[in-house]
């Protein structure tokens, strides 16, 4: 799972496996498969075929909720770990699309134990698509596991959303799919949402759900907040744990 954006930005209500349950088979209008308003709608038992193409990305419409300016660095901080998310001034063309990279490490009592490389792409309504990643685990300096690294295209990988352009209550999308390795859902919750972190105190945010069948029973809450991002993350079922944004850098 792409834990702090999901990492970054990849969890505040006790909800339980009652929480996962419901986001699992919630069904809105606009979850009703993949449209304009929500390209990558995920829908339980439905195949997945997202409305992606990548003339649609000319034209990019920043985000809000989930701003990619080069130079941005966000720090967060929960139990043991320190991550650092950082927005490149380094681009890859995926699939004629010009994706920017986002780097996020994961360090657990001063040590590097994860270490990963995003490729997000903005189309030209805000959506913000993930469209892969290079991912490496560690232990004593070594690498131990790159699963879940995946990029689309490639051996049958396809992109999902990391932040819709116009999130809406009960709106469920898949963040990424590569079948046994790749497979983030999320659903937005709502907005309105109040939080003080070490970075300061947020309100207005939008609250989503996000939780894999890779790892059933575990679901976190994430909070955004406009012209931020990701401020707060608390897992809500299946274990505990929480991650809060406290400084964010603008680094060369």
């Amino acid at each position: 799972m792409n834990r702090a954006l999901q990492p970054i930005w990849p969890l505040k209500l006790a909800v339980g496996a009652l929480a996962l349950a419901t986001a699992l088979a919630s069904c809105s209008a606009y979850s009703a498969g993949p449209s304009a308003h929500n390209p990558a709608a995920y829908v339980e038992g439905q195949a997945y075929d997202p409305v992606f193409d990548a003339a649609n990305f000319a034209d990019p419409r920043p985000n809000p909720w989930f701003p990619l300016e080069p130079g941005t660095q966000w720090i967060f901080e929960g139990g043991d770990e320190h991550v650092e998310v950082t927005v490149t001034d380094q681009t890859r063309d995926i699939g004629g699309i010009t994706a920017i990279v986002v780097t996020d490490q994961v360090f657990r009592n001063g040590e590097l134990v994860e270490d990963t490389v995003d490729w997000y792409g903005i189309d030209n309504t805000g959506n913000v698509w993930y469209l892969g990643e290079v991912t490496a685990e560690y232990e004593n300096g070594q690498v131990t596991s790159t699963a879940g690294s995946w990029e689309t295209g490639v051996n049958g990988a396809q992109p999902g959303i990391i932040m819709l352009a116009d999130p809406q209550p009960d709106d469920q999308y898949r963040q990424e799919y590569l079948s046994g390795e790749a497979e983030d859902l999320a659903r937005i919750i709502g907005t309105g949402e109040a939080v003080t972190v070490p970075a300061g105190s947020y309100d207005n945010l939008l609250l989503t759900e996000e939780w894999t069948p890779l790892d059933q029973g575990v679901a976190e809450h994430k909070w955004y907040a406009q012209g931020v991002g990701f401020v707060h993350e608390e897992t809500v079922s299946g274990g505990s744990g929480s991650l809060d944004l406290v400084e964010i850098r603008t680094v060369p």
